[in-house]
């Protein structure tokens, strides 16, 4: 399969329309047109080795939101410090959305609470028989990496490979992700949203925890007591951040309830009629995409 992270895809194209138009006005048309000419590109470059696309979407909620309420919480902040109209930008992102999922041959995963990350892990684990690519920036995705998983980067149009996934997940949790709101393990849950300084974790502590944790086998619960020495916070802190972030950050960590819906969608979701593209493309006035029809 080709796992497409289809927000990041999506804003990625829009922002060169909203690029283009002046006066940061949205041209649906434009959007729709990069959009698509974005999934053709991948499909038509990836699909020998790996398979077929599968739309991977974020949820308007997620279950992270849920559980630690200051996740991704500053984003709207800096959206709306940012000048672009965001209502715009996604009305166009889920109308795009939706007409690859009503046209187009591809598998469309949406699920409620589920963030395309959780789409995209869920997968990747359930169906391991074949070679998977995952087209995403995003590096959370690196603890998925092995064998039969592969990352391929918009942004540094390659192939990332080369780190340990254990490795990368466990000082993922420990450093905690800033874009996403999640302080690192030595600091309060408000750190962002509150615009504090998070607690200092020195280069010397991420090395000793990270040997300690693979002394342990990835464990942190059978011998506390020396990571409470090295990260030099009180034992409820450190225990209590470390399962806020591994909870957050570990996809072995999705609930069983969305884990099941996204396979059960995965299963059951209808996909467009390839026969019948032509008349989408003459509809929408895609003429600079109809010569490349074949590649959809």
């Amino acid at each position: 399969m080709i796992l497409i992270d289809f927000t990041q895809i999506a804003i990625g194209s829009l922002m060169v329309a909203v690029n283009r138009a002046p006066d940061n006005t949205i041209d649906e048309n434009l959007v729709r047109h990069l959009v698509l000419n974005t999934l053709r590109y991948y499909r038509s470059r990836f699909k020998e080795k790996y398979g077929e696309l599968v739309i991977c979407c974020d949820s308007k909620h997620y279950w992270r939101k849920d559980y630690f309420p200051q996740y991704k919480a500053t984003r709207k902040k800096e959206r709306a410090a940012s000048g672009l109209n965001w209502d715009d930008i996604f009305t166009n992102l889920n109308l795009v959305r939706d007409e690859v999922k009503e046209h187009f041959p591809y598998k469309v995963i949406e699920i409620y609470g589920a963030e395309a990350d959780d789409i995209i892990a869920t997968l990747v684990k359930e169906q391991n028989k074949d070679i998977n690519l995952i087209v995403s920036s995003d590096k959370d995705f690196i603890q998925l990496h092995g064998s039969k998983v592969e990352q391929y980067s918009p942004v540094a149009k390659k192939i990332i490979n080369g780190q340990d996934p254990v490795k990368y997940l466990r000082e993922h949790i420990i450093r905690g992700d800033r874009s996403d709101g999640v302080p690192n393990i030595l600091s309060a849950d408000d750190t962002f949203v509150e615009e504090k300084r998070q607690r200092p974790l020195r280069k010397t502590i991420v090395a000793e925890l990270l040997e300690h944790l693979e002394d342990e086998q990835g464990t942190i619960w059978d011998n506390p007591q020396r990571l409470y020495t090295i990260a030099r916070c009180p034992k409820d802190t450190w225990l209590r951040n470390w399962q806020r972030n591994e909870t957050l950050i570990d996809l072995n960590n999705i609930p069983t309830d969305i884990h099941d819906k996204i396979l059960q969608e995965f299963k059951e979701v209808k996909v467009g009629d390839r026969s019948k593209l032509f008349d989408y493309f003459i509809t929408n006035k895609l003429n600079n995409l109809v010569e490349n029809i074949g590649e959809f």
